[in-house]
């Protein structure tokens, strides 16, 4: 699978994410540090990336556009370091895999993943 991780995120994840077997880049490995949201969200879709990140923004792009990809995990648990945000990471990826694969919204809080199907409709 196939991964990009937002600035907030720690680098470090995406060393240990490859070394479980992702294909994953952290934003500022790839001069994306500095990037704009629309810009990262052209880079995963481009390249078929799901997106990592603490910003609530690209769920909002995503929904507004009424895009089918790519899929966006967006951690709302602050402060966890490499080594944990990486094994959330993991958890995440084994619960939600297939629903990534379809074109999702992931919202993950403490103790709840909440998933939403894309595109976005009105009756949802």
């Amino acid at each position: 699978m196939k991964l990009l991780l937002d600035q907030g995120l720690p680098r470090s994840s995406a060393l240990m994410l490859r070394a479980s077997g992702f294909d994953a880049v952290h934003t500022g490995e790839c001069g994306l540090s500095i990037a704009i949201d629309r810009d990262i969200l052209s880079v995963a879709r481009n390249q078929q990336r799901h997106i990592l990140t603490l910003d609530s923004d690209f769920h909002t792009i995503v929904a507004l556009e009424n895009w089918t990809r790519p899929s966006v995990i967006r951690i709302r648990i602050e402060g966890l370091k490499g080594k944990k945000m990486a094994r959330l990471i993991c958890q995440v990826i084994e619960s939600c895999e297939q629903d990534l694969k379809e074109g999702a919204l992931v919202s993950v809080e403490e103790g709840r993943i909440r998933v939403r199907r894309l595109p976005i409709t009105k009756e949802q």
